[in-house]
């Protein structure tokens, strides 16, 4: 079978200790951008990640942490909160949980406000609870690099208070971030760079537009998309390779 080349062109470094927001409509590339930089999706020309060229044995895993977009509530095998963040300890050639995993996936947990709720399956969680046990596994192994792609879909002004405080906390602590966005929303103090694509390929660097008044209120409703800020974007229907 044939393959489709979903982004091209791209020239990227993120500096440590900074957050890089991946801006861009739906169907433009972030996501793919993400998942090829992590190793997942096949790629050309060079991906350097904490100094180690992929695909490579080199890369310490342990040190980088991934968030995906929240899996519906009905996917997967049924597992508790405390089972989900501890998968996150699991990399590599790693099958086994090491000393003290219960204590450090609780503090994980902890850190997103639902240590209370580590022996309930996620399934019963709310879209946006799920995604902050998402941000818990990918913090569980204290990476030094991590990726976040659209943690606030679908996720309830609570849920993205307890996120953003979280990536704040981590942010001053030095962690290198690089996180998919439709909009900057609540993360916008913490953006050091942003980079915008369109069809694959990065058609602006620096600061990105600006929000109006409204969209900057708290009380603001983020989980839809804002047609106006995109018009001159022609988004195509590409979701992978």
């Amino acid at each position: 079978m044939g393959s489709t080349q979903i982004l091209s062109g791209i020239d990227l470094d993120i500096e440590d200790g900074t957050t890089l927001a991946i801006l861009g409509p739906n169907g433009s590339g972030k996501s793919s951008l993400v998942r090829a930089m992590l190793g997942i999706y096949p790629h050309t020309g060079l991906i350097e990640l904490l100094g180690e060229r992929l695909p490579g044995r080199s890369v310490d895993w342990a040190q980088i942490g991934y968030a995906p977009q929240r899996p519906t509530s009905t996917a997967g095998v049924p597992a508790t909160a405390l089972e989900v963040v501890a998968s996150g300890l699991l990399h590599g050639r790693t099958f086994r949980f090491g000393r003290g995993y219960k204590e450090r996936a609780m503090d994980a947990l902890d850190s997103v406000g639902l240590a209370h709720r580590a022996e309930e399956s996620v399934q019963t969680f709310s879209g946006g609870q799920q995604q902050r046990v998402m941000l818990a596994r990918a913090l569980v192994s204290n990476p030094s690099l991590l990726f976040l792609d659209e943690p606030f879909s679908g996720v309830d002004r609570a849920s993205r208070e307890t996120l953003t405080r979280t990536l704040t906390e981590k942010h001053h602590e030095g962690l290198t971030i690089v996180v998919v966005l439709h909009e900057l929303q609540n993360l916008r103090p913490l953006i050091d760079n942003t980079i915008v694509i369109e069809h694959g390929r990065i058609i602006r660097r620096g600061d990105a537009p600006r929000a109006t008044a409204w969209h900057d209120d708290p009380d603001h409703d983020h989980d839809h998309e804002h047609a106006d800020e995109w018009t001159s974007f022609r988004t195509p229907d590409l979701e992978g390779l």
